[in-house]
């Protein structure tokens, strides 16, 4: 790239990230988005405003054949926001690469097993963590950046704050989580976070450690190996059960839904087949199905 579009790379690359920051988009897909756009023009070696649908269609081929739908769908969707908002341009992107629709069937853990790698972890915080995020439905970011004054053990219930899209709900806690929240909680005593990470007293250049995902990831993986279940079990494996087990005791998709924090019911409908479901009170059938799992907890 000379030094001409290198310089109108670098005007148009700042007018993306006020572009991506009035639309209201997280810090993770501004990220995303941005590092697609640097790829782009890496790829080209040229500002992205000269890029012409062919070009387009090249690289998409290149980056289907190399990456996962996955990553073409991020790449697709930070170059549509970037026409859109930056270059003001529209774009037919069924015509230059259009990802196939796959909702594949999602691993669901019964209670039993779920009981079985909760008592199986060797490790208190990951103990916690687990059920605390299958209890509560909880994504594996929604359930690490858990803060203490996010739990309401009057009301019983918790506020969750940084969830998906910036958006904000609250879920009922049970009884048996609550317990065990303050029990790990006992054992740090952070004065914010609920599961914080690397060594006392938890702080880097002013800021609070979180736990580390990639710990929790691979301690549930191995724990589900050691239980003997062949099962592709992940964090987000106890979300999926959580939904499916409410389902199954008759809540209604629209309790779920909010429980969830799905922006739409279509999501939520993966869960079921059913035609019908009894309108239930979701706080009071949570508690029991979390009541149902038997827990030896490890000391701390």
């Amino acid at each position: 790239m000379n030094s001409q579009d290198q310089i109108r790379f670098n005007q148009l690359y700042e007018r993306h990230l006020t572009e991506l920051t009035l639309q209201g988009k997280s810090k993770k897909t501004i990220e995303m988005y941005s590092r697609s756009i640097c790829k782009l023009a890496a790829y080209f070696d040229t500002c992205p405003d000269t890029i012409t649908t062919e070009q387009l269609k090249q690289y998409f081929l290149a980056l289907v054949k190399s990456h996962s739908w996955s990553s073409v769908k991020i790449d697709r969707n930070a170059f549509q926001f970037f026409y859109q908002y930056v270059l003001n341009k529209e774009w037919v992107w069924v015509n230059i690469v259009k990802p196939p629709r796959v909702q594949p069937l999602q691993d669901v853990l019964a209670i039993s097993e779920l009981a079985a790698i909760i008592n199986a972890t060797r490790k208190l915080s990951y103990q916690v963590y687990f059920l605390t995020t299958y209890s509560l439905g909880l994504r594996l970011s929604e359930a690490l950046q858990l803060r203490v004054a996010d739990i309401d053990g009057t009301l019983m219930r918790v506020h969750l704050r940084q969830c998906k899209n910036n958006k904000q709900r609250f879920v009922p806690l049970p009884l048996i989580t609550l317990k065990a929240l303050r029990r790990y909680w006992l054992t740090h005593r952070h004065p914010e976070l609920i599961f914080p990470g690397g060594k006392p007293p938890h702080f880097r250049q002013g800021k609070s450690l979180y736990m580390d995902k990639g710990g929790g990831q691979k301690a549930i993986k191995l724990v589900a190996k050691e239980c003997g279940i062949s099962k592709n079990v992940h964090i987000h494996t106890l979300r999926h059960s959580i939904a499916t087990h409410l389902l199954e005791a008759g809540v209604s998709l629209r309790s779920i839904q909010v429980f969830l924090g799905h922006a739409s019911p279509v999501t939520t409908a993966q869960y079921t087949r059913m035609t019908e479901q009894a309108q239930q009170n979701s706080a009071l059938m949570l508690n029991a199905l979390v009541d149902q799992l038997s827990i030896k907890w490890v000391k701390s």
